[in-house]
């Protein structure tokens, strides 16, 4: 049974006076509850959110669904959650900044956009604290079915100075205990660092991946299929019914919003990622979505107060408010067919040019190949 967000936040607040914490982002009604027989996948980000590592974040948010869609390539009918820490040092604007595991996928790119580097200036940095973060705090689910997975990304050595502060090998060994793997990924070639994260890593279970510290080479496929996946996903958008209180309806939009801000090819990978999941049919990730939420069995129609529909169905008879959602739903189920037709001409575009220009060693590959040899 997982712990409740109260708990949760009641733990993190008494742990330590160090840590600054964002509330967790509310986990999708629609995909709570693992289904018999779904293998459930959950992936920790610790990032070191310092100012050396500007480049490398930028590239991050570029790649966070790009990564999302290796583990549905994978398995696409897994439960998928992610969590996101990011650390600094005392003295900076926060020593660290958590978003606990969550299915909100779309929500944790939100809060990825939000990160800025800075700070820092001088090593090491908040390593220990961010890892027993990780390990100790997050909403990991207990039991055999889920694979857990942390991925340590920094280019400075751990405090080993702090007085009364956890360190790294008592972490690891808790990890450990926990069924937790722990990959190392460093950022530039700092030899103190080099030395700790290979620890790490084999303390872990995990891989030591060195790369650029500018992230490396962020590669970037464009395809003559993107621009039709960005149409297509503009006129499914506009099948979306947020729900619920004034706040969730509000939260609903700037996820919409954030959506379609974003830059052309992080959409279309925002795209593939709805288009080839299996378990759940969603527009966005987080619930507050009538027609996903009735389609995939998380509410009925009739549990539903009048003040909490938009306003186009608030007055109207039950007759009524059915017919406008099904009418919705067909159209995005017709949507959703051609859409997955083009993510199939997309991807084998893409594999074969992927082919032609080879491996780099930019940090979204580091993680993918990663991820294909730890989730079996």
């Amino acid at each position: 049974m997982k712990k409740s967000a109260r708990g949760l936040m009641t733990g993190l607040l008494a742990s330590t006076a160090l840590y600054g914490l964002s509330s967790p982002l509310l986990a999708s009604t629609a995909s709570a509850d693992n289904q018999q027989g779904q293998p459930r996948i959950e992936v920790a980000f610790v990032l070191d959110t310092t100012g050396s590592m500007a480049d490398l974040i930028d590239g991050a948010k570029r790649k966070i669904w790009s990564i999302a869609n290796t583990i549905v390539d994978i398995h696409p009918n897994a439960d998928i959650e992610m969590a996101l820490i990011g650390y600094r040092d005392i003295g900076d604007d926060y020593v660290i900044k958590s978003y606990d595991m969550s299915p909100d996928i779309q929500g944790l790119y939100g809060n990825l956009i939000h990160f800025q580097a800075n700070g820092g200036g001088d090593t090491p940095e908040a390593v220990n604290e961010a890892l027993d973060a990780s390990v100790r705090q997050l909403d990991w689910t207990k039991g055999q079915d889920t694979q857990r997975i942390v991925f340590l990304v920094g280019d400075a050595p751990p405090h080993m100075d702090y007085d009364n502060a956890p360190k790294y090998p008592d972490v690891i060994k808790r990890a450990r205990k926990d069924g937790i793997i722990v990959n190392a990924v460093q950022a530039g070639g700092d030899p103190d660092t080099k030395k700790i994260w290979k620890e790490i890593a084999q303390l872990g279970n995990g891989r030591y991946i060195p790369i650029p510290q500018d992230g490396g080479q962020i590669k970037i496929i464009e395809t003559p299929f993107d621009g039709d996946i960005i149409i297509l996903q503009k006129r499914i958008d506009e099948t979306v019914i947020p729900y619920g209180s004034e706040e969730e309806q509000s939260a609903v939009q700037d996820k919409m919003e954030l959506k379609e801000a974003a830059p052309s090819s992080v959409q279309v990978e925002n795209s593939k990622f709805y288009a080839k999941r299996s378990s759940v049919k969603e527009v966005i990730t987080g619930g507050g979505d009538l027609v996903a939420d009735i389609k995939n069995g998380a509410v009925s129609l009739d549990e539903i107060k009048d003040g909490d529909l938009p306003k186009t169905l608030q007055g109207k008879s039950d007759d009524e408010k059915q017919a406008y959602i099904n009418a919705k739903l067909e159209e995005r189920e017709q949507l959703e067919k051609a859409m997955s037709k083009l993510i199939t001409k997309h991807d084998a575009y893409v594999a074969e040019k992927a082919k032609e220009q080879g491996k780099t060693d930019s940090f979204d590959q580091a993680v993918q190949e990663t991820l294909k040899k730890q989730l079996y």
